[in-house]
């Protein structure tokens, strides 16, 4: 029950990918599988020369690899991770999350002294002991070591023994896992890839490609969703739901899911030149990982309002990183431009860059676009040449200042024939440019123009209208200024002064080194072993940190970092092939007017979230916004949330807050404390009453209204006294799935397709029969949702309950839906809450149910408890006709 529950709090989407995995067992080579010599509990796959179709996607192998002949049993779980409590030993481990499964893997990879194939830099839990999130995860293919298998992997050796019909699957597991290899379909090698339990797959969810990928290894990230692949079926599905083609659950499916039909099985084997799919469908051996999480990024920078933008040299294009935003990702800004030394803008809502790099001769254009996935807003800088621009802030104007030239400086005569130049950006648009100095000061140049620096080749400097050559006129590069302590940073090549000041010897860019304003040596700070520096600039707005390149001993530029100048410590953002010239953007915590912490303020979001917290966190975004002219606001579960559309009736002023999971806590404080402090417009409240399953679900309130966002509310009396200036500005601001947040109407309603009621036999995911304690603990919440209803009679407000149609099958059973209770039960509570509607004028039940005689036809339904946009037409119309009546 518990589980079930647990997973709830997932966002609900389809069950199933369009994709498909073509071709029958016969395809499969007769070699393929066979014992493995060394691993006898896995299952040696001979796939080199071996192709499997995924959907449109034909995925090639180069490598052999093993597997698990069945899913890690509880008992193999425990005797390694010492969590999982067993009362069968021979039962598949589930109530697992994604990274339980990984840290079992490199558990099991030290037990045998091979490699760990996973890497992080912490790990979180919860009370369950259950693994929630791993900072800075990544996996490295090219270990030989215990890992979860691809889906590639996965498809190929289920397709040699596939048969659903003969798992254990609805039909005949008594709707509970089973003993491993004990199904019909174990004549073969392999065990329980069709049922028994589904499995969590190493890759991360996303599109296959029409075209031939070698090795594939799964999408590039996590996206906008940050979902996995589950493959196989379950206890709970029907045989004929199994399918080859699945990829999901009826829930969305993250690294922190848990539920009691979701296990997995370890692969073995390294793959020396793994392929990923990135967001556009294209083949990269290479993709860009964010390392860093926002809060590791936090302790530096004392605020989540930090974004990183560099040029990926593979494409040519801006990437940036938001931390801002929930799941972190690197967005890439496609097009034709070829972009070098991108800079942020100081609000972080702009980028400007240039085309072409440092120290090579040419023209160049200056651009500015906005700092955004589809890099809006484009415009050009009419002159003949500008580059490497910097972004400053002079008498309350923000101005752009560029350099005419991206040459090198060693020629003075030549050097002062170019020029430095400041332009005002306002509005979108640039001002008329206004000449600054002779010569290309392209390291910065100060807000009072009294202090400059350039360096490609030799470090010159204009110290109040006096040039000068620093360092010796040693060679120097990747100078950069710092606005606010007239340091200037900077690389060279081993030079004798580099050396005499640090005591040693070293290589080339091997050191980032500083001087002060008169261009004194003051500190050297070494690039991480094995690793050197280049493209080294400062975080303008933070005094002691800086970001840089980190070249390999091939000479790639594979990492991006942030400097700590105080302490020298290193801490690598992000990783990829080819990443050059970051520029690290930090906001300011405080707002203009010091009205809000910006740290605080709408920080709805904790970095380690589940769906429902993030999924919420968008709704108050689009609460808040909607607040001036709401007038009728509905809440509850992901039935009301797919089930009710506001816009079909714009004139009525709704707005849909519901979100997936049943907790009437959560419901409760929101309507306390969001809603009944801010009523002056509204006339009806409308819940989603969820009879089947009102019986103890806590926690998704708790976790929910956990986050410093809602705290800060609390400590301002949730702003009843009026919401204060930019605080709606600032809730956009903070962290959210911000792409995400396209599938919501306005007025908070998604979208959900027209499919069915689903197959039958319907499933009944928790036992019907409620316990003395649940029962009283629903008669506990009916009594104080009854306690509201009175308090919003005072205020004239009517309060609706809509009881949402679920699969008509359901009459056919012993149970009311798909989490309970039993009939008899249902029969009686909805009697009841229909004599209160009798008692109480402003209280009205619509029971769109009817114990299943509803007219929802098939069509009107997403699956077995949710509507399509067709049923929630139906459900907004006769809402519609009821608030006709209202006064």
């Amino acid at each position: 029950m518990k589980i079930f529950l647990a997973l709830f709090v997932l966002i609900l989407i389809a069950c199933s990918d369009s994709s498909s995995s073509s071709g029958s067992a016969n395809e499969i080579p007769e070699n393929l599988i066979s014992e493995d010599a060394k691993h006898p509990e896995m299952l040696s796959i001979k796939s080199s020369e071996v192709s499997i179709q995924l959907g449109e996607m034909t995925a090639e192998f180069s490598y052999d690899f093993s597997i698990d002949k069945h899913e890690v049993t509880c008992g193999e779980f425990q005797s390694l991770m010492k969590m999982a409590k067993c009362e069968n030993k021979n039962l598949p481990i589930t109530n697992v999350t994604f990274y339980d499964a990984v840290l079992f893997a490199n558990a099991k990879s030290k037990s045998e002294n091979l490699d760990t194939v996973y890497i992080y830099n912490e790990a979180s839990f919860d009370s369950d002991g259950n693994c929630t999130n791993l900072s800075g995860y990544q996996v490295n293919f090219k270990k030989n070591g215990y890992r979860l298998p691809t889906e590639a992997e996965w498809v190929l050796v289920a397709k040699a023994n596939w048969n659903p019909k003969n798992s254990w699957n609805a039909e005949n597991s008594d709707y509970q896992l089973q003993p491993i290899c004990t199904a019909k379909d174990t004549a073969g090698k392999t065990c329980d890839f069709a049922g028994n339990a589904l499995e969590w797959i190493n890759d991360w969810m996303g599109n296959f490609s029409k075209t031939t990928v070698v090795d594939f290894v799964g999408a590039s990230d996590g996206g906008n969703l940050g979902e996995r692949i589950l493959k196989g079926g379950s206890f709970r599905n029907s045989a004929e739901a199994i399918t080859l083609e699945n990829r999901k659950d009826i829930y969305t499916v993250t690294s922190a899911t848990k539920a009691n039909y979701v296990g997995f099985r370890l692969a073995l084997g390294k793959i020396s030149n793994p392929t990923w799919l990135d967001s556009k469908g294209s083949a990269t051996n290479s993709p860009i990982r964010v390392l860093a999480s926002s809060g590791t990024l936090k302790k530096f920078t004392q605020t989540f309002r930090n974004k990183l933008v560099f040029r990926n040299d593979e494409t040519g294009n801006l990437t940036f990183v938001n931390y801002a935003n929930g799941l972190l990702s690197a967005t890439e800004i496609v097009d034709t431009l070829d972009a070098y030394h991108p800079a942020i803008s100081p609000d972080g809502k702009r980028v400007a860059f240039c085309t072409k790099p440092e120290g090579i001769s040419g023209k160049s254009a200056l651009y500015v676009r906005d700092l955004n996935s589809d890099g809006s807003n484009l415009v050009k800088l009419d002159v003949e040449s500008a580059a490497i621009p910097r972004w400053r802030i002079v008498a309350g104007d923000t101005e752009i200042v560029y350099v005419s030239s991206t040459g090198n400086n060693a020629n003075e005569t030549d050097w002062k024939k170019e020029s430095t130049w400041s332009v005002k950006f306002s509005g979108g648009k640039f001002g008329e440019p206004q000449k600054i100095f002779s010569g290309t000061f392209n390291a910065g140049v100060s807000s009072d123009n009294q202090f400059a620096v350039s360096g490609a080749r030799l470090l010159r400097a204009n110290v109040n209208g006096k040039n000068a050559i620093w360092y010796g006129e040693e060679q120097a590069c990747n100078a950069s200024l710092s606005d606010s302590t007239k340091q200037t940073l900077f690389l060279d090549f081993g030079g004798k002064l580099g050396q005499e000041f640090s005591g040693k010897s070293y290589a080339a860019h091997e050191e980032i080194l500083i001087a002060d304003s008169l261009g004194k040596l003051t500190k050297m700070i070494p690039a991480p072993e094995n690793f050197t520096f280049d493209h080294t600039e400062w975080v303008q707005s933070q005094k002691n940190f800086a970001v840089a390149s980190l070249t390999n001993s091939d000479g790639a530029h594979t990492k991006i970092a942030l400097v700590n100048t105080l302490d020298s410590s290193v801490t690598e953002l992000v990783e990829g092939a080819e990443l050059w010239h970051p520029d690290l953007w930090v906001g300011n915590s405080q707002n203009e007017n010091a009205e809000l912490d910006l740290d605080s303020a709408g920080m709805y979001l904790p970095e380690d979230y589940d769906y429902v917290q993030s999924k919420y966190r968008l709704k108050m975004e689009l609460y808040w916004e909607n607040l001036p002219e709401t007038e009728i606001l509905c809440v509850g579960s992901s039935r009301m949330e797919w089930g009710l559309n506001p816009e079909l009736y714009p004139e009525r002023k709704m707005f849909n807050m519901a979100v997936s999971g049943i907790d009437i806590n959560r419901e409760m404080y929101f309507v306390k404390n969001y809603v009944m402090r801010h009523a002056e417009n509204l006339k009806a409240i409308v819940f989603s009453m969820d009879i089947d399953n009102y019986r103890g679900m806590r926690g998704i309130a708790e976790k929910i209204f956990a986050a410093s966002g809602y705290v800060y509310d609390a400590n301002h009396q949730f702003w009843e006294n009026g919401i204060p200036k930019n605080f709606i500005e600032a809730v956009k601001e903070a962290p959210g799935d911000r792409e995400f947040m396209k599938n919501y109407t306005q007025r908070g309603y998604i979208h959900s397709p027209s499919k069915s009621w689903g197959n039958s036999p319907v499933e009944i995911l928790s036992d019907t029969i409620y316990t003395e304690t649940e029962a009283v603990y629903m008669d506990q919440k009916y009594a104080e949702f009854f306690e509201l209803v009175d308090q919003f009679a005072a205020l004239n407000i009517y309060v609706i309950a809509i009881i949402f149609p679920q699969n008509p099958e359901y009459k056919n059973t012993g149970s009311f839906g798909r989490y309970g209770p039993q009939r008899s039960v249902a029969k009686k509570r909805i009697a009841w809450l229909d004599s209160i509607a009798k008692v109480k004028p402003n209280f009205i039940l619509m029971d769109e149910n009817k114990m299943g005689d509803h007219d929802y036809t098939d069509e009107m339904a997403l699956d077995y408890d949710h509507l399509s946009y067709l049923g929630a037409n139906q459900v907004t119309t006769r809402l519609d006709s009821v608030l006709k009546t209202l006064p």
